[in-house]
C-alpha cells in the first residue's frame, strides 16, 4: 500500500524539513551547499515557487515555502531526488541519505509564519554549541539577506512578505522583522 498523499493548497505556506539519515551530514562543505542552491534555482525555473525563509545546516535543511503552481510533492521530489543523486555520486555514497521523506506542515496564519520563520533563522545559534554568535554571520540562511537588506542572490527567495505580517502597530520593514526574530530568541 502506498503512502497517503499530502495535502497541498496553491496559496499555502509550508515549513519543510529534510534531515540526514541517522542525523548524518548531508552537506559536508560549501560545494554541497552550492549544489543545493543550484538545484533549487533549476527547480524554480521548472516549477515556480517562493522561499520566504531558509536555513541549511550540516545535517538538515529548513524551508518556508509556497508553491502556487505545482503540488508540493512534485516540487520536493524533484529537489530531493536531484540532490541525493548528486550526493551519492560526489561522495561515493550507497544507500539512503535522508532519514525519512520530507516533513511538511502547513502554516495557516500570519503569527505562525512569523514564528516558524524565526525558528528557521535561529537554528545556527540554538544548537548545543552555537555555530555562530550572531545570526547575520551564518551564510547559509536567509537571515543575513534580511539583516543586510541585500537583494537575494537566487530568484526563488522572497523577502517582502514576512515583514508585512508583523503586528500593525510596528513598522513593517525588514529591520523590524529582524528585531522580531531576535525577540523570539530571548523567549
Amino acid at each position: 500500500m502506498g503512502r497517503r498523499k499530502r495535502s497541498w493548497h496553491p496559496n499555502g505556506f509550508y515549513h519543510i524539513t529534510m534531515r540526514g539519515n541517522n542525523r548524518q551530514n548531508i552537506f559536508n562543505d560549501k560545494i554541497d551547499i552550492s549544489e543545493y542552491y543550484r538545484i533549487l534555482t533549476d527547480t524554480y525555473y521548472r516549477y515556480t515557487f517562493e522561499v520566504h525563509a531558509y536555513c541549511i545546516m550540516t545535517n538538515h535543511v529548513h524551508l518556508l515555502i509556497r508553491s502556487p503552481q505545482v503540488h508540493l510533492g512534485t516540487l520536493m521530489r524533484n529537489i530531493n531526488k536531484r540532490y541525493s543523486d548528486y550526493y551519492r555520486k560526489r561522495h561515493n555514497y550507497v544507500g539512503q541519505i535522508y532519514q525519512n521523506r520530507y516533513f511538511s506542515e502547513e502554516i495557516r496564519d500570519s503569527t505562525g509564519l512569523l514564528k516558524v520563520s524565526a525558528y528557521i533563522h535561529l537554528n545556527p545559534v540554538e544548537t548545543k554549541i552555537p555555530i555562530v554568535n550572531r545570526l547575520e554571520d551564518y551564510p547559509y540562511s536567509s537571515y543575513p539577506i534580511y539583516y543586510y537588506n541585500k537583494s537575494p542572490a537566487f530568484p526563488f527567495i522572497r523577502l517582502d512578505l514576512l515583514p508585512q505580517f508583523l503586528p500593525k502597530n510596528t513598522n513593517q520593514t525588514k529591520q523590524a522583522y529582524i528585531k522580531w526574530c531576535l525577540e523570539c530568541k530571548k523567549k
